[in-house]
């Protein structure tokens, strides 16, 4: 027993290295004075200070999060609406056959899914830019908050909504004071990884970005295609960072502290 524990931590700590040692890689080398990552000279903070003072990656960034922001909001209002609607689906086969169309933009390749949405603008004369990339982000994001939020509604007993409706609630408040605080866990993981989703995307918004508009993953590509650029160790390090503090902030919040005593 005690050896097979053993070989879990051992386990645990290749994969930990494995997933980190690249990233803290990177972080490393954000601190060379050098400009390529061949060898570490002296510690310098020079290319954080190109970082704050480079006003088109500042830019990016504000469009990357906006976008992000904005397709989680609304593929999360559409995604959530849309699992109710499928629960509420009678018919078996009708519920299924939603699922499935639910799912295409899951496992189709976001090569064919960015191609598809390129045709697609293009033919209805819509101009790439923010638009495009922000449509495309909440029509992909809107499968991942309906497989987020649908398991929930099927847990949500009907007795809850029944007995609301017993006491003389109206559908609007049976709707807002028992249905959704029952699913909010499910809406809250829905709008997070549909916010991770859209922050990560590359492939789609390589179709769909225009000139004059682009977002993180698109340029940090484009100034890699030039060679590498340790004003982007810098960016990474910053985005590292941040997210840990979000992370933290949010199981800070999200983790119930056990109570203390009771029967």
């Amino acid at each position: 027993m005690k050896k097979r524990r053993t070989l879990s931590k051992i386990y645990l700590a290749v994969i930990l290295i494995l997933m980190y040692a690249p990233i803290f890689y990177l972080i490393y080398y954000s601190f060379s004075s050098g400009n390529t990552m061949d060898g570490f000279k002296h510690f310098s903070w020079k290319h954080y200070q190109a970082l704050f003072v480079d006003t088109r990656m500042i830019s990016i960034v504000l469009n990357t999060i906006i976008i992000a922001l904005l397709a989680a909001l609304i593929s999360t209002a559409i995604g959530t609406s849309g699992a109710l609607l499928i629960q509420h689906i009678k018919h078996r086969a009708w519920r299924q056959n939603v699922l499935v169309l639910n799912n295409i933009l899951m496992v189709s390749p976001d090569v064919i899914i960015g191609a598809s949405f390129l045709i697609f603008f293009t033919f209805l004369g819509i101009k790439l830019g923010f638009w495009s990339v922000l449509l495309s982000h909440i029509a992909f994001c809107i499968p991942i908050v309906v497989l987020m939020v649908l398991p929930k509604v099927k847990e949500l007993p009907r007795s809850l909504t029944d007995a609301a409706f017993d006491l003389g609630a109206t559908r609007w408040q049976a709707f807002s004071q028992v249905t959704i605080p029952g699913i909010m866990d499910g809406i809250k993981a829905g709008f997070f990884m549909a916010l991770t989703y859209s922050l990560d995307d590359f492939a789609v918004t390589f179709f769909v970005t225009g000139n004059g508009f682009s977002t993180l993953s698109v340029e940090i590509y484009s100034r890699a295609r030039q060679g590498i650029d340790l004003e982007i160790n810098a960016l990474s390090t910053v985005m590292f960072l941040v997210s840990l503090v979000l992370v933290y902030i949010y199981y800070r919040f999200s983790v119930k502290p056990s109570p203390k005593g009771g029967r």
